[in-house]
């Protein structure tokens, strides 16, 4: 059997690319079976008429669209159980997602708690889900999380202060729409945050020990897109052609980490934004650099090759050593958008890493790690991080 091509199972939704891919929400859902969607989404989405006009596309097809918009920039537990009463009481057949990590996520979890009777949490760690979701249509607004494809949702539960991850096949959507043109209205903090999200995902993904030669393509392209545009977008958010190369690089990095895992970044960036409600790529953007750290000899080969897509020489990773070479990168490209390093930055002190690193420790994204690490390697990660 050949070690270069393990068998590996890739799963992706049905997927459209580019400007206007929005406009088909409708058409989707009609498709789909639909008659009375539930329209998810955010304040942010509704003020900047993105989420109108998918609930216009709907109605055009002949659709009867409710509209749930109570969703948390961190999407708690309480607010999927609203989304819930909300599906349940409008007698909705379909629910259609219009927004960024938080409303995809909240959304695969109205629709996993409404087929199946059961509060979200239950759903924590990997394919717990027993009974498929109505059909789902997301249409992504921000480029980094890369929910529209993937088999993943990380939901806040209030009452343990912890983000949980849930995983499961039955989580990836039936349709992803990518249209660039709603990066034009996302604020530039959040387009930094979320563009180290998808540069996360692919690192992560690449490394892994379930990836393949499907999600090794997905990975690489993704790093190469945002080293070259990342920047480019956050100096000038008119650039299209740079909007474009994000929203493609985010969906490559979901694509990749939903069919190869992702690993203690992800674990840990969990904890963090759980325990201090802050934001997920922000999170992931200060510990990526501790992540290569720790997990770089057991993956030296791969992080060469990334430090190469990241815009580094052969000769420079020849003569800088890849290690350093590609810490070098990544923290001048966090720098280049505006990142301070640091976790006290965003509210973290000593007193709460070995409870984080508790919560870090049972992430379901720690199980393809290509490290196998301890609470307490979590614990000395995080300090060193602070």
């Amino acid at each position: 059997m050949s070690q270069t091509y393990p068998m590996r199972k890739y799963v992706v939704p049905e997927s459209v690319f580019g400007e206007g891919a929005s406009t088909l929400a409708g058409r989707y859902a009609r498709n789909l079976g639909a008659t009375r969607p539930l329209v998810v989404s955010d304040p942010g989405l509704v003020a900047a008429g993105w989420t109108e006009s998918v609930i216009e596309s709907c109605r055009a097809e002949g659709l009867s669209p409710l509209s749930f918009f109570d969703v948390s920039p961190n999407p708690r537990c309480t607010e999927v159980d609203r989304g819930v009463e909300a599906f349940k009481d409008g007698r909705c057949d379909a629910i259609i997602v219009v927004g960024g990590g938080s409303p995809m996520d909240a959304a695969k979890g109205i629709a996993a708690s409404a087929a199946n009777g059961a509060d979200v949490r239950t759903f924590e760690g990997v394919d717990k889900i027993a009974v498929p979701g109505p059909p789902l249509v997301c249409v992504a607004s921000t480029a980094g999380t890369g929910s529209e494809v993937s088999r993943f949702a990380i939901i806040n539960d209030v009452f343990r202060h912890v983000k949980i991850a849930i995983v499961s096949p039955k989580m990836v959507p039936d349709a992803a729409l990518v249209d660039p043109r709603l990066l034009s209205t996302v604020p530039t903090d959040l387009a930094a945050a979320t563009g180290m999200d998808a540069l996360t995902h692919a690192f992560e993904a690449y490394v892994s020990s379930a990836s393949s030669a499907l999600t090794d393509l997905d990975a690489r392209q993704a790093v190469r897109l945002i080293a070259k545009n990342l920047e480019r977008l956050i100096v000038d958010p008119g650039d299209e052609d740079a909007r474009g190369a994000m929203a493609l690089a985010s969906m490559l990095a979901g694509r990749a980490f939903s069919n190869a895992g992702l690993g203690v970044v992800h674990a840990m960036a969990h904890a963090l934004g759980g325990l201090l409600d802050a934001p997920h790529g922000l999170c992931n953007a200060l510990l990526l650099d501790a992540g290569i750290e720790v997990n770089f000899e057991a993956a030296a080969e791969r992080y060469s090759e990334l430090a190469l897509d990241l815009g580094a020489s052969p000769d420079e990773v020849a003569s800088t050593g890849a290690k350093a070479c590609v810490l070098e990168r990544v923290r001048a490209l966090r720098a280049a958008v505006g990142v301070v390093p640091g976790l006290a930055n965003i509210g973290a002190v000593a007193s709460d890493l070995p409870r984080l690193a508790g919560f870090a420790a049972r992430d379901a994204c720690l199980v393809t790690n290509p490290v196998r690490l301890s609470a307490d390697d979590i614990e000395k990660i995080y300090e060193r991080s602070l």
